[in-house]
């Protein structure tokens, strides 16, 4: 019973978002709620729904300094030069701007978060694809996709894998860089392929044009800010201070430092405050979301299910099956109900069959909050993206899953070509 409330909520509320028939905040809250009432456990529900606003809270504060940051930054003209600079270094070309967005948002996940990732890529190249009028679903889809097959030794899905089978990160790893090269190829054709076709649909000349960008004047304080912002991105990047501790230091400077009457900071942060409540709204109704489905043991009792139920006759092609269906389980399991209750599980199975578990493993990367992790409704980062990018969250997901699940699908038949594991 928990099982089926549990998938049937999921994807009711897939199809509640991607449909647009109401908006994700009210889908977030009252899919789990009407659930968990269904189930029997209105008594516990506030207590779940607590547990999972307050895991969520860290997250939402760094959205809500994360947007006044980088919009006060903007309001001190600080990007309009930043945004000229770029312009005559790749002149009007979609193609190089979408590429570029791709190895940007690939350097920054080099430390293993999504969220830093987001949040330093799109708010830097935001401005830019406004400039330009190009699609904004194109900057989240291309930065997602980066970041998505950008796993590594360190982020969160390869040290869950290693731990929940017990076997070496390395092991696990290794066989896979050559897998993970195909799909960073992938990743940018799609790139150049996207900026192709913003580039048709704007009519803009695929040429440097420098001479059609004008230099902007540096604003008053221009350097001490870009200053004030390389440092806070190092120190969050760094990993050695909680972005949102960064985030509101660092919108305070800028506010003392740009607007130092008590009236000015007020307007800015009144300016401001629209798009940061909005997403923050969704942002707790996920935690609201996800703290009714794994307080309740709903997400337990699907992974243990799911992975119960699976035919035998698919043993023998167990790593092929999960890396073929990972991305989209992203989009059923939060990250440790996959690798800790049906990786494990899969692990089994697949020793059953002469199978070594760590091809499961290997396979579970090629999409499970990989490729998926950017579009699940069950990670903060998704909601992120789509805010960042001023993107509804459902159109964000109808144009990048495609794409993602192309980048899942191409590192599979990689693994297979290479023999990381056989059909």
């Amino acid at each position: 019973m928990l099982a089926f409330v549990a998938a049937a909520t999921i994807l009711g509320l897939l199809a509640a978002i991607l449909s647009q028939r109401v908006s994700p905040l009210v889908a977030l809250i009252l899919a789990p709620v009407i659930a968990c009432v269904a189930l029997g456990m209105a008594g516990h529900m506030p207590a779940y729904m607590v547990a999972g606003i307050t895991k969520i809270a860290p997250v939402a504060g760094m959205f809500v300094f994360a947007i006044l940051f980088f919009g006060l930054l903007g309001d001190a003209g600080v990007l309009k030069p930043l945004v000229s600079g770029v312009l005559r270094a790749v002149g009007k070309d979609p193609k190089r701007i979408t590429i570029g967005t791709a190895l940007l948002a690939l350097l920054i996940h080099l430390d293993g978060s999504g969220a830093v990732c987001f949040l330093i890529t799109i708010p830097a190249l935001r401005p830019l694809y406004d400039e330009l009028g190009m699609d904004r679903r194109v900057l989240a889809c291309t930065a997602s996709m980066a970041a998505g097959v950008n796993f590594l030794p360190w982020t969160g899905p390869t040290l869950r894998a290693a731990s929940a089978l017990k076997l070496p990160v390395g092991a696990i790893f290794n066989p896979m860089i050559g897998v993970q090269l195909v799909g960073l190829g992938f990743v940018f054709a799609a790139s150049w392929w996207l900026g192709l076709r913003e580039q048709r649909r704007l009519g803009l000349i695929a040429t440097r044009q420098q001479s059609a960008v004008q230099a902007e004047p540096l604003p008053r304080l221009f350097w001490l800010n870009v200053a004030l912002a390389l440092v806070a991105v190092g120190v969050m990047v760094s990993g050695k201070v909680e972005p949102v501790v960064v985030f509101m230091i660092g919108t305070a400077l800028v506010l003392l430092l740009n607007f130092p009457s008590p009236t000015a900071q007020r307007e800015r942060i009144e300016a401001h405050a629209g798009a940061a409540l909005q997403m923050v709204g969704v942002l707790m109704a996920a935690g609201v979301f996800t703290g009714i489905m794994n307080e309740s043991g709903m997400i337990k009792s699907l992974a243990s299910t799911a992975a119960g139920h699976m035919p035998q006759a698919w043993g023998p092609h167990l790593p092929v099956l999960v890396a073929m269906v990972a991305m989209p389980l992203s989009l059923l399991f939060d990250p440790d109900s996959f690798y800790f209750g049906v990786l494990p599980v899969l692990a089994e199975v697949a020793h059953h069959f002469g199978l070594p578990p760590v091809q499961v493993a290997q396979a579970a990367l090629l999409g499970q909050m990989t490729t998926g992790f950017p579009v699940s409704p069950l990670t903060p980062a998704t909601f992120l993206v789509a805010g960042l990018s001023g993107v509804e969250l459902g159109a964000h997901q109808r144009f990048a899953i495609p794409f993602l699940f192309a980048a899942s699908l191409v590192m599979t038949i990689a693994a297979l070509a290479f023999g990381v594991f056989a059909l």
